[in-house]
């Protein structure tokens, strides 16, 4: 993958591919990006191909994703986070800046919580707050219930769906096409709606999820992805921290605006050092 070095690491449920630069400068930063629900590391293809030479990169497929598989579906936002600690010890990797992007920013924030103090910064990508005061009650409720609507449609349906529901160019629609028809219907539902619940137990566990470091926040214009725009709204509001929109961008802007999306990230590199 341009140039990065396919790793496992095993735990006891499952075995976890990632890529990483395999002789990293020092005098460099870490990126870790972490792709969201169902997607796998080819959302982050255009970044990983940007910053090949400016910066160290590490990304994975997470549990149940992409290669990543077979995997006992039964993880939890803290698990995925400690497991991804146990990968970023076991490459040496200190001080990273975690690039989340849906359901990576969870797991970003679900790090941090865990781990104070160990990333740098923090990229949200197309992802929004976890902390409990942000969501109503419904809201929680919904995403608890989502497998049977996931399972209502047919299977070309829902991938046409997921592809031109979540991002608005053909490269983008592309790629996400190719992600979904690696799963099996079933599979596929199961994952998501597991996610989507994981999601509402993470928040529904009322933990403060402190971001210890500088964040940027990242939103396509055209994120149509539940309430999204809202959360990412209030966000800014509560927080000071103003959201950069990414023009022509749906749910899935790193394939949408590449361009603006690695801009933005570089330029909040260099406002780090």
């Amino acid at each position: 993958m341009n140039g990065l070095t396919p790793k496992t690491y095993t735990t006891d449920r499952g075995r976890i591919a990632y890529w990483v630069t395999e002789q990293p400068n020092q005098r460099q930063p870490w990126l870790v990006f972490l792709p969201g629900l169902t997607a796998d590391h080819r959302l982050f293809d255009r970044q990983v191909e940007y910053f090949a030479a400016k910066a160290n990169l590490l990304v994975w497929d997470a549990p149940n994703h992409g290669l990543s598989r077979p995997f006992a579906l039964d993880w939890t936002l803290d698990d995925k986070a400690r497991w991804l600690k146990g990968i970023l010890d076991a490459e040496r990797i200190e001080h990273p800046v975690l690039v989340g992007q849906s359901m990576g920013g969870y797991v970003s924030q679900a790090f941090m919580d865990l781990f104070p103090g160990v990333a740098c910064g923090f990229v949200s990508v197309d992802s929004c707050p976890l902390q409990r005061s942000y969501y109503a009650a419904w809201e929680l409720a919904a995403l608890r219930h989502t497998k049977l609507m996931f399972q209502a449609f047919p299977w070309n349906v829902l991938v046409n769906l997921g592809a031109k529901g979540n991002l608005t160019t053909e490269y983008g629609q592309a790629i996400m096409h190719v992600m979904m028809r690696n799963y099996r219907k079933s599979e596929y539902c199961d994952l998501s709606a597991h996610g989507f619940r994981v999601l509402a137990e993470a928040v529904e566990a009322d933990r403060p999820y402190q971001i210890d470091c500088p964040f940027l926040i990242l939103c396509g214009e055209k994120d149509g992805a539940g309430s999204a725009r809202r959360y990412n709204r209030a966000w800014e509001e509560r927080t000071g921290n103003p959201i950069h929109w990414i023009p022509n961008a749906g749910h899935n802007s790193t394939c949408d605006n590449p361009e603006f999306v690695n801009a933005a990230i570089e330029n909040f590199l260099d406002d780090l050092t």
